[in-house]
């Protein structure tokens, strides 16, 4: 057993729903607080004197000065294996030109694409690596991280097998998405129902093979992927045995629908979702979840957060890092910038990165400070715990615990 603290304060996201809006005053807050911990899990949180007085025999972990602990975050939807830099994109975007012009110029996700499939093996994982690791210090531990820059089979399953190689080398947990339905690539020679079909018979059976990935995302919009065909492609992929997720609803209504009635663990962006539609989401177990960084970088309206709580869908908040779009990469400065636009409350932010977002990955180990929980949880230098969204990102992480052990950065 081993016994960390005192700390200040620890908010244990204990009993919190995990749909619908949420108050402030839901929170369960223990101060001069204290984990137990047994292996790699959490045995008990409590006042530390009392966990400390009955655990006597308990390896203790002193927490010096006023600290708090947060159940470690959940990024949920990142694009962090990629070459290559789409710095002017943003400048071209900024300076008024519209995503066709930026494409015709050499930019859009087609660049990305050449960047990568250029890349050694060697480059990708460095890179990879190196933003998992910027990812931990910001206190997330579970990054979910898709293909989806390839899009053919060996490109696809060079980007899947580095994603595989990260996980061998770092602490974090990592969740491999296959992305190969981001878009139709520009060399491929056939229609977009070809390309599924090719995705389907040639690239899925290897990722199935190779135990490279559980899941499987795509693109529904109009320069994509369109709805009818691509949920016939969703369900020949569920019954593949994939689990299935979809990047929903960014400019067009439609296909948040589309992910509910094909059972999919998650429906992403949906900055362009109406009425009608959020109901359709609320009834659902298929998780929301709200992309900030892809509404800052592209200058577009945020997703309707407070819409979809008010009416009881299950709300995620992932930061959608990747080279184009959603450069920045800073969950909890996005998930505070979203909260001042959609009026969120403290306790709905924080379970939107924690055990909403881990449950849209199929995962219901972590997320919050409980007995048999995965002990991940993140510190911060702080007396009041509503100082890290106060702070939009700018409060760092002080220490980050993964599976109960401190890492070292």
């Amino acid at each position: 057993m081993k016994l960390i603290g005192p700390f200040k304060q620890i908010v244990t996201l204990a009993n919190l729903s995990l749909r619908g809006k949420l108050s402030d005053e839901q929170l369960e807050i223990i101060t001069d607080g204290g984990i137990l911990i047994d292996q790699d899990k959490i045995f008990k949180v409590g006042n530390f004197n009392i966990l400390q007085s009955e655990n006597q025999n308990a390896q203790i972990e002193e927490i010096k000065g006023e600290q708090i602990a947060l159940p470690a975050f959940t990024d949920s939807h990142t694009h962090i294996c990629f070459g290559g830099n789409r710095a002017n994109d943003f400048a071209m975007r900024n300076a008024g030109k519209t995503y066709l012009e930026i494409a015709e110029s050499g930019g859009g996700i087609w660049s990305s694409v050449q960047h990568t499939r250029n890349a050694s093996e060697e480059e990708l994982l460095k890179t990879l690596l190196e933003r998992i690791n910027i990812l931990i210090s910001l206190g997330i531990t579970t990054i979910e991280v898709k293909s989806g820059y390839g899009l053919d089979v060996e490109n696809e399953i060079k980007m899947l097998r580095i994603i595989k190689k990260a996980q061998s080398q770092t602490v974090a947990t990592l969740v491999p998405t296959c992305l190969s339905a981001h878009l139709k690539p520009r060399d491929f020679d056939g229609d977009n129902k070809a390309y599924l079909d090719y995705i389907l018979n040639e690239i899925l059976p290897q990722v199935k093979e190779e135990n490279l990935s559980q899941r499987v995302d795509i693109f529904i919009e109009k320069s994509a992927f369109q709805p009818e065909e691509s949920k016939e492609f969703l369900l020949k992929t569920k019954d593949l045995g994939f689990e299935i997720t979809v990047h929903a609803d960014q400019f067009t209504a439609g296909s948040s629908r589309i992910a509910v009635e094909v059972g999919a663990r998650s429906a992403d962006h949906l900055e362009a979702t109406i009425d009608e539609d959020i109901m359709f989401l609320a009834e659902s177990d298929t998780v929301a979840t709200a992309l900030p960084g892809a509404s800052l970088g592209l200058g577009e309206k945020f997703t309707p957060a407070r819409k979809l709580l008010d009416a009881g869908a299950i709300l995620a908040i992932a930061s959608d890092w990747n080279p184009g779009s959603a450069p920045m990469g800073n969950l909890i400065t996005q998930a505070s910038i979203l909260a001042t636009y959609e009026k969120l409350t403290t306790a709905e932010v924080l379970a939107g990165i924690t055990f909403r977002s881990a449950f849209a990955l199929g995962l219901e180990d972590r997320g919050r400070l409980e007995n048999g929980l995965k002990a991940d949880f993140v510190i911060f230098k702080t007396d009041n715990f509503q100082n890290v969204l106060y702070n939009q990102g700018s409060l760092k992480a002080e220490h980050i615990y993964i599976n109960g052990n401190l890492v070292e950065s």
